[in-house]
C-alpha cells in the first residue's frame, strides 16, 4: 500500500505512535509518506520506503496566526495526487481530521477518491475536543472519516459519551518495539547513580499538570523514608520549575532526584530502573508505562482512563485512585520488596509482549484495506 500519515512530530504519545507505525509499515514493504510541519523526532533511520513531506506555512500579515490547517489540507491534496496514495491516516483529531476531510473533498473534484482513517489518541477527545469552540468540527470530522480507531476501550467509551458519533470506533492499542525496549546491561550506569544499591524510581512525561508530577515527588519522598531510593525524572515541560521547588522544599537534593531532561534513548535509563511512577489524572493509554514494562519495570499508577487496561493490578504493578499518594507509597513499598520485585518485573515484560509491533500493526493494515475496499465498492 501507499500510505500517507499525518501527525504531530513531537515527543508526545500520538506522534511517537504514528512515527513508529510508519516505520513498521515501511519495513513490511509499504510506502509511507509523513506529512507534517517538521520531521518527526523518531523518524531517525533511512528506509527506501519512508518519505517526509514538510508542510510549509507562508507568512502573511493579515493572519493573526498562520493557517496551518489550510496549508496541511493543500499539502495532503498535493501528496495524494502526485504520490498516488491509497489511504490517508491522520493521528489526533484536531486539526488533522478536519484538514483531511477538506483535502478529500478537493480531491473528489479532481476525480480522486482516497479513504481517511482517523486515530483518536486522548486529549484530542478528553480535553481539547470537548471545548465548545471545537466540538462541532471534531464530531463532524470523525463522522466523515472512513475508519476510526481509538487507542483504548476507555477512550472509545468516552468518545461516544461526549460526541454524537455515528461511526464504529475500533480499539487498536498502542504497541511496542520489543527489540528496542528491553532490559539492557547498563550496570555501570546504575553503579554511578545508585552506588549503594538504592532502588531507582523513574517517571517520564511532558511535565504538564495532568501528569501530576508533584505526586511523583511525594510518592518518592514517602518511599525513601523506608527504603534507600533515588528518583529519575525524564522529560521537560511547564511544571518543571514548580517541581524543582517542591523538591527543594522537601529537602531533596540533586543527589536524591535527577532531572534528566528529554532523552531519546529512554530505554537505557529504564533498563536500570526498579519502579515506574504514573500518577496521572488522565491517560488514554499510557505509552510511557508500556515502554517501562517492556524493559521489565513494574508500574505504580492511577486507575484513570485506559491505564488499567495496561497495568494489571497485582500483576504488572499496582493501581490507586487519582491523588491517593499514601496508597501509592504503600503499593510501591510492596512491589519493591525483594521477594516481590522479581515476579512483578517478569510479569511486566510478559504483558508488554502482548502489545508487540507484529501483533498490533496488522490490525492497522486490515483497517486500511477495509476502507480501501469500501471506497472501491462505493465507486
Amino acid at each position: 500500500m501507499n500510505i500517507g500519515i499525518v501527525c504531530y512530530p513531537t515527543f508526545g504519545g500520538s506522534g511517537v505512535v504514528a512515527t513508529e507505525l510508519g516505520k513498521a509499515l515501511a519495513l513490511k514493504g509499504h510506502r509511507v509518506h509523513f506529512i507534517t510541519y517538521s520531521q518527526p523526532v523518531r523518524l531517525d533511520f533511512f528506509n527506501e520506503n519512508l518519505f517526509y513531506h514538510e508542510v510549509y506555512i507562508p507568512p502573511y500579515p493579515l493572519f493573526q496566526f498562520p493557517p496551518y490547517e489550510l496549508a496541511l489540507a493543500s499539502k495532503m491534496v498535493d501528496i495524494v495526487q502526485n504520490e498516488k496514495l491509497d489511504v490517508l491516516h491522520v493521528h489526533y483529531a484536531i486539526p488533522h481530521a478536519s484538514a483531511a476531510y477538506m483535502a478529500k473533498q478537493i480531491l473528489i473534484t479532481k476525480g480522486i477518491r482516497v479513504p481517511v482513517i482517523t486515530t483518536l489518541h486522548g486529549t484530542d477527545i478528553t480535553l481539547v475536543g470537548k471545548d465548545a469552540s471545537y466540538e462541532p468540527v471534531v464530531t463532524f470530522s470523525i463522522n466523515q472519516s472512513d475508519g476510526v480507531t481509538a487507542v483504548s476501550a476507555d477512550l472509545r467509551k468516552e468518545t461516544y459519551e461526549y460526541f454524537a458519533i455515528e461511526k464504529d470506533i475500533e480499539v487498536i492499542p498502542n504497541f511496542i518495539n520489543l527489540d528496542r525496549f528491553k532490559k539492557q546491561d547498563k550496570s555501570h550506569f546504575k553503579a554511578a547513580i545508585a552506588p549503594d544499591g538504592e532502588k531507582l524510581l523513574i517517571h517520564t512525561s511532558n511535565f504538564r499538570s495532568v501528569k501530576r508530577v508533584e505526586d511523583v515527588v511525594h510518592i518518592f519522598d514517602g518511599v525513601r523514608k523506608h527504603v534507600p531510593a533515588k528518583l529519575l525524572l525524564v522529560g521537560d515541560g511547564p511544571d518543571r520549575p514548580r517541581i524543582e521547588k517542591i523538591c527543594r522544599d522537601l529537602g531533596l537534593t540533586s543527589n536524591d532526584v535527577r532531572f534528566l531532561g528529554k532523552l531519546e534513548a529512554v530505554e537505557e535509563v529504564l533498563s536500570v530502573s526498579d519502579l515506574f511512577l504514573m500518577p496521572s489524572e488522565k491517560e488514554s493509554f499510557g505509552l510511557a508505562a508500556l515502554e517501562a514494562m517492556s524493559c521489565e519495570v513494574p508500574v505504580i499508577s492511577t486507575n484513570a482512563g485506559g491505564i488499567p487496561e495496561l497495568n494489571e493490578h497485582g500483576i504488572t504493578g499496582m493501581v490507586s485512585n487519582v491523588g491517593d499518594v499514601e496508597d501509592m507509597v504503600k503499593n510501591a513499598l510492596f512491589v519493591l520488596e525483594d521477594e516481590n520485585l522479581p515476579r512483578f518485573k517478569a510479569a511486566a515484560r510478559a504483558h508488554a509482549e502482548t502489545f508487540a509491533t507484529d501483533k498490533i500493526v496488522p490490525l492497522y493494515e486490515a483497517c486500511y484495506q477495509r476502507a480501501i475496499d469500501a471506497q472501491l465498492t462505493a465507486v
